[in-house]
């Protein structure tokens, strides 16, 4: 009995270290909840803006012309996938790699410690910056427009709710041309060819932030409720064990007094 005792009781303080831990946790996320949320907020809205001025030139005739209008269909497949800087957020990491195997030819651009672990890579998701998307964006507009590669996308995780986030793919080049007229009343400088071309790695550099911006916000969303769940299981481990222990050391107690009237009996 005393050595089932002594289990109980380890077993005890081992789950209260790992409720302080997931409480610590919870909290982290907590307080990075809310900046992300405006730093999603802010890259969103510069992305729909900065994609309105390109889906305006690209129904423009001129803009057939643009190498960002047509991919090389020999090219390779390069896509930016976007995962958490580190784990116990759930099944946020597992679901992006779940969509990622759905392009294994792919070349595959990490951002994240936890991509840049199966990936290679150094880009970071809670501090990647616009600087580094604009350089990123150069690269893979210039890589684009040479032919090398087909098509770029982007892998990452869409926000719902605080509750619920969702895995995706969506691509960013090449651009496609919308089924409407041109617009009309807009006068582009130099001309429209040429502003599209140089708005472009604006374009990318500003979708790249964005879906990095609303990953990370899922990413502290899920870790939250993960971490929640995590803290509701361990009390309830440490109840359903404080009780076990209760009875083991009730049930010595009373073998020992059992053996002391024994004993006194003889």
């Amino acid at each position: 009995m005393g050595a089932n005792t002594k289990v109980l009781r380890n077993r005890i303080k081992s789950v209260d270290s790992t409720l302080h831990l997931t409480k610590a946790m919870g909290l982290v996320a907590s307080s990075k909840i809310r900046k992300a949320m405006e730093a999603m907020a802010k890259s969103q809205e510069y992305a729909e803006m900065a994609g309105r001025i390109v889906s305006n030139l690209a129904t423009c005739s001129e803009c057939e012309k643009s190498p960002y209008m047509a991919g090389n269909p020999d090219g390779r497949t390069c896509i930016i996938i976007i995962a958490g800087d580190r784990g116990l957020a759930g099944g946020y990491n597992a679901n992006v790699f779940r969509v990622a195997r759905d392009f294994p030819d792919a070349q595959f651009i990490a951002i994240g410690k936890r991509a840049c672990e199966r990936y290679g890579g150094e880009y970071s998701a809670e501090y990647f910056s616009f600087a580094q998307a604009s350089e990123l964006a150069k690269e893979l507009c210039r890589r684009f427009a040479q032919g090398e590669i087909s098509r770029v996308g982007i892998i990452g995780t869409k926000y719902i709710s605080m509750m619920s986030q969702e895995s995706y793919v969506s691509w960013i080049l090449p651009l496609v041309r919308e089924e409407s007229e041109a617009v009309k009343g807009i006068v582009f400088e130099p001309d429209e060819l040429s502003v599209l071309n140089m708005a472009v790695p604006i374009y990318t550099a500003g979708k790249i932030v964005s879906a990095v911006r609303e990953s990370f916000a899922s990413e502290v969303s899920a870790r939250r409720c993960a971490m929640d769940s995590a803290g509701k299981n361990a009390k309830e481990m440490i109840d359903r064990l404080q009780l076990e222990y209760n009875r083991a050391r009730q049930g010595a107690i009373t073998q020992e007094i059992t053996e002391i009237v024994a004993g006194s009996g003889m």
